[in-house]
């Protein structure tokens, strides 16, 4: 369990290398999909084969006339080397293996398919071997759910150790013994602090925690990295820590730490009190708006929302259109609102420039029929696909019966989103803004706040599934559409910003001292012009 680029894919090379050359045997490489399989075998394992001599002869260019070596499986003599992907079930297709090397463990699938936990199965393709070795490596994702996790409590769990370079007392580099005005360490046995070239060049230990028969375990953090700079890790700390989502991804891939949730969700009210007046229809930082459509049986429910530099959010408007979906009437409704326009606190009036329509529902062709005109002005149909690690927009697809560009959005992923900018108390990037109005009233954040991330466990494995804690989550759900909008349209906040900065005001500037003479010489100066009926004076 480590951070990011500490040397893990280096690790699995030097396996594959050792085994290929020293001590043959089948290999199996798991990667978390099949393209990430082809893509290590393209551009890490090709290169080391290449520039090993003790490689290069025995494991064969899969560009070579020979059935026994491929881009995903290469032979070597007394054994092979399969790469894998833990989402293609084919891919696991039984085949005894003696060495297992399964990459980025925290990223695998729960299911490969219908076949089950794709960790699991793999480890079950070495059981006939007594010498059988099996390496798992991953930077870890959310505590109570992360495979490296668990893999590494069940373990010895060995730290990578340093003497400090005052008293000599060996210990882990941790955060809290940071520093960031000097970006030294401080020892936790005499409290000196040392810079990082002082703690690196000391000889490290690997020490345990605890005694395990079997299992080798093995932590490592970003501080021991001599590619990285304390310093630009404290920078990027300070960036991160803007919003949750930010500073979850930096606890993962630079501390090599699961991130725990510091709740379940957010109280409704605290998001109530928090409304503010807004003074135009969308406020200066708001740059751009989108449009969230929930269609239900009966009515649809409408958000807009506006966003700024760094995703920080105002909500807009909101609509409910009461009506039957399968009738032009309540379509008629709501292609009229989509041309809205929007004084931007600038001046400026702004169209909604994104939204997105959920087609999942009982109402699919009714959804496809009203986007295929519309997907110039950007009115996509959206379908929610459920599963940790889902990127938050997919591809668009054209394979539907309405031949619509269709978007698959990850709703795990967009409402982790949703929810760690909900817990953003600060104005700036991440935090929501809400306005006080009748339409953002108590029932709709407690709509907005009616789902909870919970951890549960199937087959001994834990899985996080959303639950609704009460009936109505509209509001939610609207929030996760404006996100998947906003994504789709990808937007430039910086170039939109300065187009609507206000015009400044001509300035004209006071006129000199020397300018004020020259324009009274120039007035005695003037000739006189004769009027009619009033001669020698001036008109």
């Amino acid at each position: 369990m480590s951070s990011a680029q500490v040397g893990k894919t280096e690790l699995l090379l030097n396996t594959i290398g050792y085994f290929a050359d020293y001590d043959p045997a089948p290999i199996l490489l798991l990667q978390p999909t099949l393209e990430m399989a082809q893509a290590f075998s393209k551009d890490r394992l090709a290169p080391m084969v290449r520039d090993t001599p003790a490689l290069k002869g025995k494991i064969a260019d899969s560009k070579a006339r020979d059935s026994g070596n491929t881009i995903l499986h290469k032979s070597f003599p007394g054994g092979h080397i399969t790469m894998a992907g833990a989402n293609s079930p084919a891919s696991l297709a039984s085949r005894p293996i003696r060495i297992l090397l399964a990459d980025e463990v925290d990223r695998f699938p729960a299911s490969a398919g219908t076949e089950g936990d794709p960790f699991n199965l793999a480890k079950k393709r070495t059981t006939t071997f007594w010498n059988k070795k099996i390496l798992a490596v991953s930077t870890p994702t959310v505590k109570g759910a992360s495979r490296i996790e668990q893999l590494y409590a069940d373990s010895s769990q060995e730290q990578y150790q340093l003497p400090c370079p005052e008293c000599g007392h060996y210990q882990p580099l941790t955060w809290a013994q940071i520093d960031f005005e000097t970006c030294h360490h401080a020892c936790n046995q005499c409290g000196v602090l040392s810079d990082q070239h002082s703690w690196l060049s000391g000889t490290g230990l690997w020490i345990s925690q605890q005694d395990h028969p079997t299992v080798r375990g093995f932590h490592l953090n970003e501080l021991v990295s001599p590619w990285r700079q304390w310093s630009q890790i404290i920078a990027d700390f300070k960036e991160a820590k803007k919003t949750p989502d930010t500073l979850k991804v930096w606890v993962n891939t630079s501390l090599g730490e699961t991130w725990e949730e510091e709740g379940d969700g957010v109280e409704h009210h605290v998001l109530y009190q928090r409304r503010e007046h807004y003074s135009h229809d969308v406020p200066m930082g708001a740059v751009v708006l989108t449009c969230a459509v929930d269609v239900q049986d009966d009515r649809f429910e409408i958000e807009v929302q506006g966003w700024g530099d760094s995703e920080e959010n105002w909500r807009i408007d909101l609509k409910i259109f009461r009506g039957d979906p399968s009738r032009p009437e309540i379509w008629k409704q709501l292609s009229d609102f989509l041309e809205t326009k929007y004084e931007h606190e600038s001046g400026a009036m702004l169209n909604i420039s994104c939204t997105a329509i959920d087609s999942g529902g009982h109402f699919t062709q009714e959804v496809y029929k009203f986007v295929r005109p519309r997907e110039g002005r950007r009115v996509y149909a959206i379908k929610g696909k459920a599963g940790a690690g889902m990127p938050i927009v997919g591809r668009p697809s054209r394979s539907n019966l309405g031949k619509v560009q269709l978007f698959s959005v990850g709703v795990d992923t967009a409402k982790e989103i949703v929810l760690a900018r909900l817990k953003v108390n600060e104005p700036g990037a991440g935090y929501v803004h809400f306005p006080v109005n009748n339409h953002f009233d108590e029932e709709y954040f407690m709509q907005l706040t009616a789902e909870q991330c919970l951890t549960s466990f199937v087959n001994g494995r834990p899985v996080r599934k959303w639950k609704k804690t009460r009936a109505r989550n509209e509001a939610f759900d609207l929030a996760v559409y404006n996100t998947a909008a906003l994504y789709i349209l990808n937007p430039n906040f910086q170039a939109l910003a300065k187009r609507l900065q206000p015009d400044e005001p001509d300035h004209v500037p006071e006129p000199t001292v020397s300018q004020k003479i020259n324009e009274e010489r120039q007035k005695a100066t003037r000739p006189r012009r004769k009027t009619k009926g009033f001669a020698n004076s001036w008109r």
